[in-house]
């Protein structure tokens, strides 16, 4: 007569060919689970974080030295009706902004078309990942 196998090659040896996972590999699942859930958490206040302390060139540095149109397009510097640029924002500046305050500095003129050219802002433009992560709900 043969000897009856240990619970885990029994397993092995059942017909549809599939191990069924021993106890301690599920407890080292959960382990993992546990810690990956750990680990997150901070990295998601981390970013929160991050995005408030982001900047959003106005204009962007390629077009420094430009001037702002009151529809948020960059014109030639000197163009009339359109405000001097070259200041940086903050993500907590620009967010507050666009909750109906104002940016530093800024008159109403001013910051109704330094929000027009943020919101205007494209990927692949300096400040445009702040403003995208300013838009997403926490």
């Amino acid at each position: 007569m043969s000897e009856p196998l240990p619970p885990q090659k029994e397993a092995e040896s059942q017909d549809d060919g599939l191990a069924a996972p021993s106890r301690r590999q599920l407890l080292m699942g959960g382990a993992v689970a546990a810690s990956a859930i750990i680990s997150i958490r901070p990295a998601l206040a981390n970013t929160a974080a991050s995005v408030l302390n982001c900047t959003i060139p106005v204009p962007d540095q390629g077009r420094a030295g430009n001037y702002i149109a009151p529809n948020g397009q960059v014109v030639p510097a000197g163009t009339q009706g359109a405000f001097p640029a070259g200041k940086n924002f903050s993500g907590e500046q620009v967010r507050q902004a666009l909750r109906g305050g104002r940016l530093p500095g800024a008159s109403y003129e001013q910051n109704q078309a330094y929000l027009n050219y943020i919101r205007r802002l494209q990927s692949g433009t300096s400040g445009f990942t702040c403003y995208a992560s300013l838009q997403m709900p926490r």
